[in-house]
């Protein structure tokens, strides 16, 4: 099992819709023309862009339980507050959950891994998600750390993750046959048990 190339990608995103919003080669601007952080097809991946809708994770909530727990939505829920903008800052040793621009819908046979970009990488922000599952489709929520001790500024609307694409013979039970509890989200996803 090799990572697919921009011609495979390409060609599953045109063909098979499996990237809805699809940019079909790498964008260096932002909305205004400035210089911005990559997205689009690159060579052997895809970098997706984040929302303009960001849930900071903050402790400052009185009401809020002592912890984070993800067994109980309501409490940890509680832990956010939305931010909506064109940038986020994110607080030092804490993180924001997002959402990626493009929806994806993986064929049965393919599964993606999503990797943070260099560029954050080397401010002290990483991200995290899960494998993107054959047969799962939906927006991909990112948690975005910042593991710096300084605030960092996150943008809405450029290159914030690359998704690597694995294909191999078809599985025998795909997410969507096993009815994951995150098929098909919209927008940024919190926990579910």
């Amino acid at each position: 099992m090799a990572v697919k190339s921009d011609a495979w990608i390409a060609k599953m995103a045109l063909e098979k819709n499996m990237i809805e919003g699809f940019i079909p080669h790498q964008v260096k601007v932002n909305q205004k023309g400035e210089p911005g952080l990559s997205y689009g097809l690159s060579c052997y991946g895809y970098d997706t862009r984040c929302i303009d809708e960001f849930h900071i994770f903050s402790n400052v909530n009185p009401q809020a339980a002592g912890f984070v727990d993800p067994k109980n939505i309501q409490a940890t829920s509680k832990h956010f507050i939305v931010h909506k903008g064109d940038h986020c800052i994110i607080p030092p040793n804490s993180y924001v959950l997002t959402s990626t621009v493009e929806y994806f819908r993986m064929p049965r046979n393919v599964t993606g891994l999503c990797l943070g970009k260099s560029t954050y990488a080397r401010c002290g922000v990483h991200l995290n998600t899960t494998p993107i599952e054959a047969g799962w489709e939906g927006h991909i929520t990112i948690e975005i750390s910042n593991n710096s001790g300084l605030p960092v500024k996150v943008y809405a609307h450029e290159g914030i993750a690359q998704i690597l694409f694995f294909e191999s013979e078809d599985c025998a039970i795909s997410y969507a046959d096993r009815g994951g509890k995150y098929q098909g989200q919209r927008g940024t996803t919190h926990a579910k048990v």
